[in-house]
């Protein structure tokens, strides 16, 4: 499938109902979601006859993508279940219930405290069960919510074979690749892309603000 049309395509899915600002959802546009998917593919060969799993899939934009572009089976996980209700009715509409299953979880746990950990029981469960991660994990720029991305970044690691390929905001580079490192993973920036952030919530002051980030793949440390 060529990229416009896979792009034309997820222009029809749709996006959240009623968005949680908690949970920073934001919808990954067609045109971010096809790049995404189409460069893992096209690049590398990450998705094609692969089992893939996308955290924190929201309305299943990068699911459905996956699918599209070949996946053998695909595993949408998310915390909200209204979301997981709009990625099913999503799925549905595009005929893809063979290959994509959504299930509701977290993540991430967070302490009394407010201190914000990974979700052990779920990732004992799902380590290295799939060939490749896909996320648009939340920035963590909200209250209670600071370093929840580089968590989802290393649940995502953890659950992958191969490859992991993820969205994070330009700022956090030199950091998340230390990180990566550390974790015994190489850490490529793909592309540099700019997400576009609508007027969604009551806070917003702008029309839409557009947000440089960058398009990771990580992938294991050869010995």
């Amino acid at each position: 499938m060529k990229l416009k049309q896979l792009e034309g395509y997820l222009g029809d899915v749709a996006t959240f109902k009623d968005p949680k600002v908690q949970l920073e959802q934001y919808p990954t546009t067609a045109h971010l979601a096809s790049r995404i998917i189409y460069t893992a593919e096209s690049t590398h060969g990450d998705i094609d006859g692969k089992s893939v799993v996308d955290l924190g899939c929201g309305c299943g934009v990068l699911s459905i993508a996956a699918s599209m572009m070949g996946a053998s089976h695909v595993l949408g996980i998310d915390v909200d279940t209204e979301a997981l209700e709009t990625a099913q009715e999503n799925v549905d509409e595009f005929e893809l219930t063979d290959t994509i299953d959504l299930v509701q979880g977290s993540i991430c746990s967070q302490s009394s405290a407010g201190v914000i950990s990974l979700n052990q029981e779920m990732l004992s469960r799902m380590e290295q069960m799939f060939d490749t991660a896909i996320l648009n994990p939340p920035f963590g720029t909200k209250p209670g919510n600071k370093g929840i991305d580089t968590l989802f970044l290393q649940a995502a690691c953890s659950m992958a074979r191969e490859a992991v390929y993820s969205l994070h905001k330009t700022s956090t580079r030199d950091y998340l690749v230390k990180k990566a490192q550390s974790w015994g993973f190489e850490c490529e920036v793909l592309a540099e892309l700019k997400f576009d952030v609508p007027m969604m919530y009551k806070f917003h002051k702008k029309k839409s603000v557009d947000v440089q980030v960058d398009l990771l793949r990580l992938s294991k440390r050869q010995p």
